[in-house]
């Protein structure tokens, strides 16, 4: 809860009991084996494979896409396809297999101390005098990307229904964000929507009963991921009875031993 890291932590324990159904409780030391771990991709494997166990495998993460680019002068976009197999590929024909881990940590801490993404030292860069971007003064342009996806906005619509002791919460299931965590009951619609509407709509009546219910305050806040602007709502409704039994009913007290997305979590702590 609240490390915003809830699909890497499923992979972790599915791949543990791969680890332990597939290679006999012990951790894989070929590369094959290594990237068919659950939550493991070409960067994660090859750095396992060379810094674990001394294979031959180049790795390119951030670092070393600018290195390359730079120094060869490389305008192809590195979150492209086309770019990621140009890089990996050049990054795997200048490795030094008999030193693969010590040539990955070199060019890695390279980028990050020599050929920084900011403001490198170029004027006292061993490299420089073979560095095209530095020969055609292109250095701040390389490496190039492409622009980001476009960002998407999503209207949440939370209710902390209360009879004055139990409340109503749920757990994501589905592949959207933030599965496996709690959640208060949720209406979500495709633009900002007035309160009047959202109370009159059929999945709301749902949630009362159509029971009488007291609107205390609404509440509205906003929450950035990296491809989605969530604007969220929370409305604080008292009702007699709590009798809808699609949900979980714990006691208002208890939502501490439930793990919630964090705009969820702060709401239920300030309120």
């Amino acid at each position: 809860q609240g490390l915003g890291y809830y699909s890497r932590a499923r992979n972790m324990m599915f791949a543990s009991k791969q680890i332990m159904d597939d290679f006999d409780g012990v951790f894989p030391n070929k590369y094959d084996d290594i990237i068919s771990l659950k939550g493991i991709g070409k960067y994660t494997a090859a750095a396992i494979s060379s810094f674990a166990f001394d294979l031959p495998y180049a790795v390119v993460d951030g670092n070393v896409y600018r290195v390359l680019s730079r120094y060869y002068g490389i305008d192809t976009a590195i979150n492209t396809s086309q770019g990621q197999k140009l890089f990996a590929q050049l990054a795997q024909e200048l490795l030094d297999v008999n030193q693969p881990a010590i040539h990955n940590n070199a060019i890695m801490e390279f980028g990050a101390l020599q050929c920084k993404n900011g403001n490198p030292n170029c004027e006292q860069c061993p490299l420089a005098s073979s560095c095209i971007a530095f020969s055609i003064q292109k250095v701040k342009e390389l490496p190039k990307k492409e622009k980001k996806l476009k960002i998407r906005d999503r209207y949440l619509h939370f209710f902390f229904i209360s009879d004055g002791h139990k409340i109503m919460i749920e757990k994501r299931e589905n592949s959207d964000i933030w599965k496996g965590l709690y959640q208060l009951p949720l209406i979500e619609t495709m633009q900002t929507t007035h309160e009047e509407e959202i109370i009159g709509k059929q999945e709301f009546q749902k949630l009362v009963k159509k029971q009488t219910f007291h609107i205390n305050s609404i509440k509205k806040t906003s929450h950035k991921l990296t491809h989605q602007n969530l604007h969220i709502s929370f409305y604080e409704i008292k009702i007699p009875q709590l009798i809808n039994k699609d949900y979980l009913l714990i006691e208002e007290s208890q939502y501490s031993d439930y793990a919630f997305p964090q705009p969820i979590q702060k709401y239920l702590e300030k309120r």
